[in-house]
Protein backbone atom coordinates (compact mmCIF):
# COMPACT_ATOMS: atom_id res chain seq x y z
CA UNK A 1 0.00 0.00 0.00
CA UNK A 2 1.01 3.11 -0.83
CA UNK A 3 2.29 5.84 1.60
CA UNK A 4 -0.30 8.31 0.38
CA UNK A 5 -2.94 6.15 0.72
CA UNK A 6 -2.72 5.91 4.64
CA UNK A 7 -5.78 8.28 6.08
CA UNK A 8 -6.06 6.65 9.45
CA UNK A 9 -3.94 4.77 11.88
CA UNK A 10 -4.61 2.97 14.84
CA UNK A 11 -1.50 1.15 16.54
CA UNK A 12 -0.88 -1.22 19.41
CA UNK A 13 2.59 -1.13 20.54
CA UNK A 14 4.37 -1.24 23.50
CA UNK A 15 7.81 0.67 24.02
CA UNK A 16 9.58 -1.80 22.06
CA UNK A 17 7.38 -1.14 19.08
CA UNK A 18 8.31 2.37 18.81
CA UNK A 19 11.26 2.27 17.01
CA UNK A 20 9.97 -0.22 14.26
CA UNK A 21 7.30 2.12 14.26
CA UNK A 22 9.60 4.87 12.88
CA UNK A 23 10.90 3.11 9.73
CA UNK A 24 7.20 1.96 8.60
CA UNK A 25 7.03 5.45 5.99
CA UNK A 26 3.92 7.03 6.74
CA UNK A 27 5.17 10.07 5.16
CA UNK A 28 1.22 11.01 3.94
CA UNK A 29 -0.56 9.74 7.55
CA UNK A 30 -3.49 12.27 8.59
CA UNK A 31 -4.71 10.44 11.67
CA UNK A 32 -2.71 8.64 14.03
CA UNK A 33 -4.21 6.63 17.76
CA UNK A 34 -1.42 5.79 19.52
CA UNK A 35 -4.11 5.04 22.68
CA UNK A 36 -4.41 2.20 25.52
CA UNK A 37 -0.07 1.61 24.97
CA UNK A 38 2.14 1.43 27.59
CA UNK A 39 4.03 4.03 26.38
CA UNK A 40 5.83 6.01 29.17
CA UNK A 41 8.12 7.83 26.75
CA UNK A 42 8.60 9.37 23.40
CA UNK A 43 11.57 9.81 21.44
CA UNK A 44 12.41 13.20 20.36
CA UNK A 45 12.10 12.33 16.38
CA UNK A 46 9.44 10.37 16.35
CA UNK A 47 7.11 12.16 14.40
CA UNK A 48 9.57 13.87 12.57
CA UNK A 49 8.97 12.27 9.49
CA UNK A 50 4.76 13.01 10.11
CA UNK A 51 4.75 16.46 8.28
CA UNK A 52 0.58 16.18 7.57
CA UNK A 53 -0.46 14.87 10.37
CA UNK A 54 -3.35 16.31 11.49
CA UNK A 55 -4.83 14.10 14.69
CA UNK A 56 -2.73 12.61 17.17
CA UNK A 57 -4.21 10.47 20.27
CA UNK A 58 -2.06 9.44 22.98
CA UNK A 59 -4.65 9.30 25.72
CA UNK A 60 -4.29 6.55 28.12
CA UNK A 61 -0.87 5.53 28.34
CA UNK A 62 1.72 5.94 31.20
CA UNK A 63 3.69 9.17 29.24
CA UNK A 64 6.09 10.85 31.99
CA UNK A 65 7.86 13.59 30.22
CA UNK A 66 7.75 15.35 26.72
CA UNK A 67 10.52 16.91 24.91
CA UNK A 68 10.18 20.22 23.83
CA UNK A 69 10.95 19.15 20.04
CA UNK A 70 8.46 15.98 19.73
CA UNK A 71 6.22 18.21 17.76
CA UNK A 72 7.90 20.65 15.58
CA UNK A 73 7.79 18.98 12.62
CA UNK A 74 3.88 18.60 13.11
CA UNK A 75 2.81 22.26 11.87
CA UNK A 76 -0.38 21.18 10.36
CA UNK A 77 -1.64 19.17 13.62
CA UNK A 78 -5.34 20.07 15.14
CA UNK A 79 -6.33 18.29 17.23
CA UNK A 80 -4.02 16.60 20.59
CA UNK A 81 -5.11 14.10 23.59
CA UNK A 82 -2.44 13.77 25.85
CA UNK A 83 -5.01 12.80 28.33
CA UNK A 84 -4.77 9.72 31.03
CA UNK A 85 -1.31 10.16 31.51
CA UNK A 86 1.20 10.87 34.20
CA UNK A 87 2.49 14.42 32.57
CA UNK A 88 3.44 16.20 35.54
CA UNK A 89 4.46 19.38 33.96
CA UNK A 90 4.39 20.68 30.54
CA UNK A 91 7.96 21.83 29.03
CA UNK A 92 7.90 25.22 27.33
CA UNK A 93 8.48 25.70 23.60
CA UNK A 94 6.55 22.17 22.88
CA UNK A 95 3.23 24.24 20.87
CA UNK A 96 5.59 26.73 19.44
CA UNK A 97 5.38 24.95 15.79
CA UNK A 98 1.50 24.87 15.97
CA UNK A 99 -0.30 27.25 14.78
CA UNK A 100 -3.28 25.23 13.51
CA UNK A 101 -3.91 23.21 16.95
CA UNK A 102 -7.54 23.78 17.62
CA UNK A 103 -8.10 21.09 20.08
CA UNK A 104 -6.09 20.36 22.88
CA UNK A 105 -6.16 17.42 25.80
CA UNK A 106 -4.47 17.50 29.27
CA UNK A 107 -7.06 15.77 31.17
CA UNK A 108 -6.25 12.80 33.91
CA UNK A 109 -2.76 13.72 34.40
CA UNK A 110 -0.41 15.27 37.20
CA UNK A 111 -0.20 18.48 36.58
CA UNK A 112 -0.05 21.28 39.43
CA UNK A 113 0.52 24.06 37.11
CA UNK A 114 0.74 25.94 33.64
CA UNK A 115 2.97 28.30 32.03
CA UNK A 116 1.54 30.73 29.88
CA UNK A 117 3.87 30.93 27.66
CA UNK A 118 3.24 27.54 26.83
CA UNK A 119 0.16 28.14 25.50
CA UNK A 120 0.83 31.83 23.80
CA UNK A 121 1.91 30.66 20.13
CA UNK A 122 -1.56 28.47 20.05
CA UNK A 123 -3.35 31.01 18.21
CA UNK A 124 -5.92 28.33 16.38
CA UNK A 125 -6.61 26.81 19.96
CA UNK A 126 -10.50 26.39 20.38
CA UNK A 127 -10.86 23.56 23.07
CA UNK A 128 -8.47 23.20 25.83
CA UNK A 129 -9.54 20.29 28.33
CA UNK A 130 -7.64 20.52 32.02
CA UNK A 131 -9.86 18.57 34.38
CA UNK A 132 -9.06 16.01 37.09
CA UNK A 133 -5.19 16.99 37.77
CA UNK A 134 -4.01 18.18 41.13
CA UNK A 135 -4.41 21.94 40.44
CA UNK A 136 -2.59 23.94 43.34
CA UNK A 137 -3.90 27.41 43.02
CA UNK A 138 -1.38 29.68 43.93
CA UNK A 139 0.93 32.05 42.43
CA UNK A 140 2.53 29.25 40.28
CA UNK A 141 -0.63 29.90 38.51
CA UNK A 142 -1.22 33.44 38.39
CA UNK A 143 -0.31 33.94 35.12
CA UNK A 144 -2.00 31.06 33.68
CA UNK A 145 -5.00 31.96 34.72
CA UNK A 146 -4.60 35.64 32.81
CA UNK A 147 -4.04 33.39 29.69
CA UNK A 148 -7.01 31.47 30.38
CA UNK A 149 -9.59 34.78 30.83
CA UNK A 150 -7.93 35.89 27.91
CA UNK A 151 -8.91 32.59 25.69
CA UNK A 152 -12.61 32.37 27.12
CA UNK A 153 -13.00 36.28 26.26
CA UNK A 154 -12.13 35.06 22.37
CA UNK A 155 -14.36 32.86 22.22
CA UNK A 156 -12.63 29.42 23.50
CA UNK A 157 -14.04 26.74 25.93
CA UNK A 158 -11.97 25.11 28.61
CA UNK A 159 -13.64 23.06 30.87
CA UNK A 160 -13.41 23.37 35.06
CA UNK A 161 -9.99 24.02 36.65
CA UNK A 162 -10.67 22.91 39.97
CA UNK A 163 -8.44 23.84 42.82
CA UNK A 164 -6.64 20.97 45.27
CA UNK A 165 -4.44 23.70 47.60
CA UNK A 166 -4.48 26.14 49.16
CA UNK A 167 -7.75 24.37 51.18
CA UNK A 168 -9.37 27.66 51.18
CA UNK A 169 -10.05 27.26 47.62
CA UNK A 170 -10.33 23.12 47.57
CA UNK A 171 -12.84 22.55 44.96
CA UNK A 172 -13.41 25.67 43.22
CA UNK A 173 -13.35 26.31 39.96
CA UNK A 174 -10.17 28.74 38.72
CA UNK A 175 -11.78 30.61 36.52
CA UNK A 176 -13.98 31.59 39.33
CA UNK A 177 -11.44 32.71 41.67
CA UNK A 178 -10.91 36.35 41.80
CA UNK A 179 -7.67 37.77 40.76
CA UNK A 180 -7.64 39.68 44.37
CA UNK A 181 -6.68 36.49 45.70
CA UNK A 182 -3.02 37.14 43.70
CA UNK A 183 -2.38 40.27 45.33
CA UNK A 184 -0.28 39.02 47.50
CA UNK A 185 2.27 37.24 45.02
CA UNK A 186 3.58 40.59 44.33
CA UNK A 187 4.48 41.34 47.64
CA UNK A 188 5.88 38.11 47.59
CA UNK A 189 8.45 39.26 44.79
CA UNK A 190 9.00 42.00 46.11
CA UNK A 191 10.21 40.75 49.22
CA UNK A 192 11.83 38.04 48.07
CA UNK A 193 13.84 40.43 45.71
CA UNK A 194 14.96 42.87 48.62
CA UNK A 195 16.31 39.67 50.89
CA UNK A 196 18.09 38.82 47.82
CA UNK A 197 19.66 42.34 47.22
CA UNK A 198 19.93 42.78 51.62
CA UNK A 199 21.87 39.72 52.06
CA UNK A 200 24.80 39.12 49.68
CA UNK A 201 26.80 36.98 51.87
CA UNK A 202 25.94 33.14 52.20
CA UNK A 203 22.75 31.77 51.64
CA UNK A 204 20.22 31.21 55.00
CA UNK A 205 19.83 27.68 56.72
CA UNK A 206 16.90 26.27 58.43
CA UNK A 207 17.77 25.52 62.19
CA UNK A 208 18.56 22.61 62.80
CA UNK A 209 20.39 20.21 66.07
CA UNK A 210 24.40 20.57 65.66
CA UNK A 211 25.79 16.69 65.55
CA UNK A 212 27.92 15.57 68.40
CA UNK A 213 31.44 15.85 68.31
CA UNK A 214 32.87 12.68 67.61
CA UNK A 215 36.86 13.35 67.23
CA UNK A 216 38.99 15.37 68.81
CA UNK A 217 41.74 18.08 67.21
CA UNK A 218 41.65 21.34 65.16
CA UNK A 219 38.62 21.33 63.16
CA UNK A 220 38.41 23.41 60.03
CA UNK A 221 36.88 27.07 60.05
CA UNK A 222 33.14 26.88 58.79
CA UNK A 223 31.70 30.23 57.55
CA UNK A 224 29.17 31.59 59.23
CA UNK A 225 25.82 30.56 57.54
CA UNK A 226 22.44 33.08 57.99
CA UNK A 227 19.61 31.44 59.65
CA UNK A 228 16.91 31.89 57.69
CA UNK A 229 13.84 34.41 58.85
CA UNK A 230 10.71 33.43 59.70
CA UNK A 231 8.24 34.38 56.44
CA UNK A 232 5.13 35.49 57.83
CA UNK A 233 2.14 33.91 56.05
CA UNK A 234 -0.12 35.99 53.60
CA UNK A 235 -3.62 35.64 53.70
CA UNK A 236 -4.95 36.32 50.57
CA UNK A 237 -6.89 39.50 49.83
CA UNK A 238 -10.31 38.30 49.74
CA UNK A 239 -10.10 36.43 53.05
CA UNK A 240 -8.44 39.69 55.01
CA UNK A 241 -11.12 41.57 53.48
CA UNK A 242 -13.89 38.73 54.95
CA UNK A 243 -12.57 39.19 57.98
CA UNK A 244 -13.01 42.36 58.00
CA UNK A 245 -16.41 42.53 56.63
CA UNK A 246 -17.09 40.06 59.60
CA UNK A 247 -15.98 42.67 62.46
CA UNK A 248 -17.85 45.56 60.88
CA UNK A 249 -20.83 43.51 60.56
CA UNK A 250 -20.50 42.56 64.12
CA UNK A 251 -20.22 45.91 65.63
CA UNK A 252 -23.24 47.17 63.47
CA UNK A 253 -25.14 44.32 65.02
CA UNK A 254 -23.97 45.53 67.92
CA UNK A 255 -25.12 49.05 67.58
CA UNK A 256 -28.27 47.95 65.95
CA UNK A 257 -29.39 46.06 69.22
CA UNK A 258 -28.46 48.41 71.51
CA UNK A 259 -30.73 51.21 69.89
CA UNK A 260 -33.65 48.34 69.55
CA UNK A 261 -33.02 47.80 73.71
CA UNK A 262 -33.22 51.48 74.02
CA UNK A 263 -36.17 52.00 71.64
CA UNK A 264 -37.83 49.13 73.86
CA UNK A 265 -37.17 50.63 77.20
CA UNK A 266 -38.22 54.06 75.81
CA UNK A 267 -41.74 52.47 74.48
CA UNK A 268 -42.21 51.02 77.85
CA UNK A 269 -41.52 54.30 80.12
CA UNK A 270 -43.76 55.97 77.82
CA UNK A 271 -46.73 53.28 78.21
CA UNK A 272 -46.40 53.70 81.36
CA UNK A 273 -46.73 57.26 81.65
CA UNK A 274 -49.56 56.92 79.39
CA UNK A 275 -51.41 54.59 81.47
CA UNK A 276 -50.55 56.33 84.53
CA UNK A 277 -52.06 59.48 82.88
CA UNK A 278 -55.48 57.82 81.89
CA UNK A 279 -55.55 56.72 85.55
CA UNK A 280 -55.66 60.48 86.81
CA UNK A 281 -58.07 61.49 84.21
CA UNK A 282 -60.76 59.16 84.73
CA UNK A 283 -60.05 59.65 88.74
CA UNK A 284 -60.94 63.38 87.59
CA UNK A 285 -64.52 62.92 85.36
CA UNK A 286 -66.75 62.46 88.35
CA UNK A 287 -65.86 65.74 90.13
CA UNK A 288 -66.23 67.60 86.91
CA UNK A 289 -69.77 65.81 86.40
CA UNK A 290 -70.72 67.00 89.94
CA UNK A 291 -69.82 71.11 89.41
CA UNK A 292 -71.76 70.74 85.89
CA UNK A 293 -74.94 69.42 87.93
CA UNK A 294 -74.75 72.50 90.65
CA UNK A 295 -74.26 74.69 87.74
CA UNK A 296 -76.94 73.59 85.73
CA UNK A 297 -79.20 73.65 88.79
CA UNK A 298 -78.16 77.54 89.95
CA UNK A 299 -79.65 78.33 86.38
CA UNK A 300 -82.82 76.57 86.89
CA UNK A 301 -83.61 78.65 89.95
CA UNK A 302 -82.57 81.82 89.04
CA UNK A 303 -84.94 81.14 86.16
CA UNK A 304 -87.74 80.44 88.29
CA UNK A 305 -87.31 83.28 90.45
Amino acid sequence: MEPAQFGLLMVCLGQTGLASYQHMGLTALQRLDLSNNFLDQLPQNIFNDLGNLTELQLRNNSIRTLDKDLLQRTALLRQLDLSINGLAQIPSGIFDDLPALRSLSLRSNRLQSLDRVTFEPLVSLQQLQVGDNPWECDCNLRDFKHWMEWFSYRGGKIDQLACTLPKELRGKDMRMVPMEMFNYCSQLEDENSSIVLDNPGPPCTKGSPTPSKTKSGPEPEVEPSVVCPQKQRYRPVSVRRAIGTVIIAGVVCGIVCIMMVVAAAYGCIYASLMAKYHRELKKRQPLMGDTEGEHEEQKQISSVA
